[in-house]
């Protein structure tokens, strides 16, 4: 898994769609810019088919026009497999990745609370990381958020 022009190179053979979408920062580190509707299925590729099995944390933008998640994948190797992925500011719904990484929850309450991102399937729990009292119109990650007076 440690050549990273290799895996560039099956991923674009598997995906059509993400030829010009990956870039090798380095060796063992790639980036992946994924259309969301074709999200869950490089996951799914990489998770099973690849062997990322280790999620390191997900990342969340305000890119202003759009929400941003980056997905910190890695594998037993060494390997980082970034993949991220845009939805509309004003409709950021994502499905949970729980089914593949149990431990995914609190880094998606966290795109929740601070980016007011929807995540279908998440198990329910607290809200993190922000407080239960903190008003839950309020996305303080947000480009545009202003603290309520």
């Amino acid at each position: 898994m440690a050549d990273a022009a290799a895996l560039k190179l099956g991923l674009e053979q598997k995906f059509p769609f993400l030829a010009e979408k990956i870039v090798v920062q380095r060796e063992r580190r790639l980036y992946v810019e994924v259309p969301q509707d074709k999200f869950r299925e490089v996951l799914q590729h990489a998770f099973k088919d690849l062997g990322f099995i280790h999620l390191c944390t997900i990342s969340g933008t305000d890119d202003k026009e759009t929400l941003a998640v980056l997905y910190h994948l890695a594998h037993p190797d060494g390997t980082l497999l970034n993949l991220r992925t845009r939805v509309p500011r004003d409709n950021p719904v994502l499905q949970s990745v729980n089914e593949f990484f149990p431990g995914s929850a609190n880094y998606e309450r966290e795109l929740k609370d601070l980016l007011g991102f929807d995540i279908k399937g998440v198990p329910p729990g607290k809200r993190y990381p922000l407080t239960d009292d903190f008003p839950t119109d309020q996305h303080p990650l947000r480009k545009d958020w202003q603290p309520a007076k």
